[in-house]
């Protein structure tokens, strides 16, 4: 029995400190020994490199209950791969994929009962973090760094339903040409958020954002990848070097090429197709797949074939077999699934 006191029932996606949590430190040019810790707070100099120059790279990813009562992570290998690869575009010095895995197992572990019950559909969200301790006043890399992963207890997405969703093509752009885009900074997000509120504002869910060169192919949203879906079945994903390689994209097209036999075209896109498509769709860790019922440019309303009441046929099947996967139910390809014991 759980000792934890938490209403499952009533979980959305917001923080809750859990038990213990992983820290390491770089120091003296090497990363010191990691463990975990009962303190949820980060103590900094106050001219330390993250609040002065935003050297700092995260992931996301989840733990769950599968339905035979294993505790999994779906893919935490790929998250690794992902951090080394942000951390080494903003010169900072790379948390090795042993230190990453070690830091989810132990954290996963450590906290297992803030983990919601498999019949909830929710999970334990992880939030591995890499940021500048050192202090730098001088613009140039820091000196000394601090790992950390932590974990919160998470509901279901689509507790109240699926429902399609309505989005808006940006004014803004979300990343410059050949600039840092395609990997997880946290000064990537931080660009998105007037964007994300500007489109709130207007009575719009999400953006729609399109290449920053010539604003002619579709990108991404500000969180979430495109997955778009032809009328003969075909599925279509965006490709940019200013996209961030969703790991949720890459399972679903290995699904759909692999288990689903179903033909995927990762190509440039064109905002000019978007009204061809039978359905659309942002994918990423919370939620998955989120449908798009309709896309607005400037007044200008496309409304996707599959509509604003639910998730088109194609993007349910991709949605069910990942879930299945993830949670236990459907056998994935082999290494998908980690479980900590």
């Amino acid at each position: 029995m759980s000792s934890v006191n938490i209403d499952w029932s009533k979980l959305g996606f917001n923080y809750q400190p859990i038990a213990q949590r992983y820290v390491a430190n770089y120091k003296d040019g090497k990363w010191g020994k990691g463990g975990l810790t009962d303190d949820p707070n980060v103590v900094l100099n106050e001219c330390a490199g993250i609040l002065q120059y935003c050297q700092e790279v995260f992931e996301g990813l989840k733990a769950y209950k599968t339905k035979d009562g294993r505790t999994v992570t779906f893919r935490p290998d790929q998250n690794a791969k992902r951090m080394i690869d942000s951390a080494k575009r903003l010169e900072m010095p790379p948390v090795s994929e042993e230190m990453f895995m070690e830091a989810v197992d132990e954290v996963v572990r450590a906290n297992k009962d803030y983990i919601p019950p498999f019949e909830t559909g929710g999970a334990l969200y992880l939030r591995p973090y890499l940021f500048a301790t050192g202090p730098v006043i001088g613009v140039k890399p820091s000196d000394e760094y601090q790992f950390r992963l932590f974990g919160t207890p998470v509901g279901s997405y689509f507790k109240n339903g699926v429902k399609p969703i309505t989005i808006c093509v940006s004014d803004f752009d979300r990343a410059a040409p050949h600039g840092t885009g395609h990997i997880k900074a946290g000064l990537n997000y931080a660009m998105s958020l007037h964007a994300y509120i500007t489109a709130h504002k207007n009575g719009f869910d999400e953006n729609m954002y399109l290449d920053p060169a010539s604003r002619t192919y579709v990108e991404e949203t500000g969180g979430a990848n495109f997955l778009f879906v032809k009328k003969d079945g075909t599925l279509v994903t965006p490709k940019s070097d200013s996209i961030l390689p969703s790991i949720t994209r890459r399972s679903l097209i290995s699904i759909a090429t692999d288990m689903l036999g179903m033909k995927v075209e990762h190509r440039p896109v064109k905002f000019s197709e978007v009204s061809e498509f039978a359905e659309a769709g942002l994918c990423g860790t919370a939620a998955v797949i989120c449908p798009v019922g309709k896309v607005v440019d400037h007044g200008k309303e496309i409304c996707i074939p599959s509509g604003m009441e639910e998730m088109g046929p194609v993007l349910t099947k991709l949605y069910k077999t990942l879930r299945g996967i993830q949670m236990g139910e459907i056998e994935g390809p082999e290494g998908w699934i980690h479980e900590v014991k």
